[in-house]
C-alpha cells in the first residue's frame, strides 16, 4: 500500500507560520506575566495562585462557548477517562507554574517548565511503547542539568520554589501524553471544549477553599489571562497547520526572550549568569529531542 505524500509548505505559508508561532510564543510569555502580577502581590492583595489558575479556566471556557454553540462538536463517543486525567495534570501543571512565575524570575519559571518535552519523552515509554535511544536520554540529561544549574543548589542563590516549576515540567509532560493519545481519535475543538469545560469546574472547586474578592483591576487581569490561553490555542494550531512542525516548533522556545524582556520592563529583573546557562543546556535538550523525532518521521 502506498504512503500518502508528505505535505508540501510554500516559503510565504511557512513565513505565516513562524510569524504566528513567534506570535503565541509572545502571548504565552504575557499569560505568565499576567499570573505573576496578580500572585506577586504583598499581603491581602496577591491572588492565591489556585485562584489565578481558576481565572484562566473559567474565563477561556467563557470564550469558548459562542464558538462551541455555533460549531456544537459532538461530545458523545470521547475517552472520558483521558480527558479527566489530561485536565487534572493540565490543571496541576499550570497552577505549579503561576505560583512559581509569581516568586521566580518569569524567563527561569519558563525555563523549567520546557522540560515538559523530555518528561513525555520518558513517560512516552512505558505509556506509548516507543523506544529511547542515546541520543535522546543524552538531550534528558543536558536538560536536566540546566534545571539544576539553573536552580543554583548548594548556594545562597538557591531557588527552593525552582522545584514548584519543575513540578509543574512533570505534570504537563503528562499531560503532552494524554493530549497525544486524544489527539490520534478525537477532533481538536471537543478535545479543547472538554479540557475547558472539566478544567473549569475543577479550579473553580480548588479556589473556593482559599478564595477572596479579587479587586476590579484583579478582575480584568483574570479574564485578559483565561481569552489569551485560548487566542494562544488558536493560534499555535494556525501554526502548526501552516508549517512543518518539526520546522516551526523550535521557535517555540523564543518564549524565553519575551519572558526575560517582560520581566526586565515590568518588574526591573535581569537574568543571571546561572539562570542563562541552565536555560540554554535546558532549550539546548528540549531542540535534541525535537531534531530526532524530525529524522524519525524522515525514515
Amino acid at each position: 500500500m502506498r504512503q500518502p505524500a508528505a505535505r508540501s509548505y510554500s516559503g510565504r505559508d511557512t513565513g505565516i507560520a513562524i510569524a504566528l508561532m513567534l506570535l503565541a510564543c509572545a502571548l504565552v510569555a504575557a499569560t505568565t506575566l499576567i499570573a505573576k502580577m496578580l500572585g506577586s502581590g504583598s499581603g491581602t492583595d496577591a491572588l492565591h495562585p489556585l485562584q489565578v489558575s481558576a481565572g484562566r479556566f473559567v474565563f477561556a471556557l467563557a470564550a469558548l462557548l459562542p464558538l462551541t454553540a455555533w460549531l456544537r462538536p459532538p461530545l458523545s463517543g470521547g475517552n472520558w477517562r483521558n480527558h479527566i486525567l489530561r485536565v487534572l495534570f493540565g490543571w496541576a501543571g499550570i497552577t505549579c507554574l503561576f505560583a512559581a512565575s509569581s516568586v521566580m524570575r518569569l524567563a527561569d519559571a519558563t525555563a523549567i517548565s520546557f522540560l515538559n518535552p523530555i518528561v513525555a519523552m520518558m513517560l512516552s515509554i512505558p505509556l506509548l511503547g516507543e523506544r529511547v535511544g542515546p541520543w535522546l536520554w543524552a538531550a534528558a540529561a543536558i536538560a536536566f542539568a540546566g534545571a539544576a544549574i539553573l536552580s543554583e543548589p548548594g548556594t545562597d542563590a538557591f531557588q527552593p520554589i525552582a522545584l514548584v516549576a519543575l513540578t509543574a515540567a512533570f505534570f504537563m509532560g503528562s499531560e503532552a501524553i494524554l493530549i497525544k493519545k486524544l489527539a490520534d481519535t478525537e477532533p481538536p475543538l471537543r478535545i479543547l471544549f472538554i479540557n475547558n469545560l472539566i478544567g473549569a469546574c475543577l479550579a473553580a472547586t480548588a479556589a473556593s477553599f482559599v478564595w477572596r474578592m479579587p479587586t476590579p483591576d484583579q478582575w480584568v487581569l483574570l479574564a485578559v489571562l483565561g481569552v489569551t490561553m485560548v487566542t494562544v490555542q488558536a493560534i499555535f494550531i494556525q501554526a502548526m497547520r501552516r508549517g512543518e512542525a518539526s520546522f516551526v516548533m523550535p521557535f517555540f522556545y523564543t518564549t524565553l526572550i519575551f519572558a526575560g524582556l517582560y520581566d526586565y520592563l515590568v518588574f526591573d529583573e535581569r537574568p543571571t549568569a546561572a539562570g542563562i546557562v541552565g536555560a540554554v543546556l535546558i532549550v539546548a535538550g528540549a531542540l535534541t529531542i525535537a531534531w530526532r523525532e524530525r529524522i524519525q518521521r524522515r525514515r
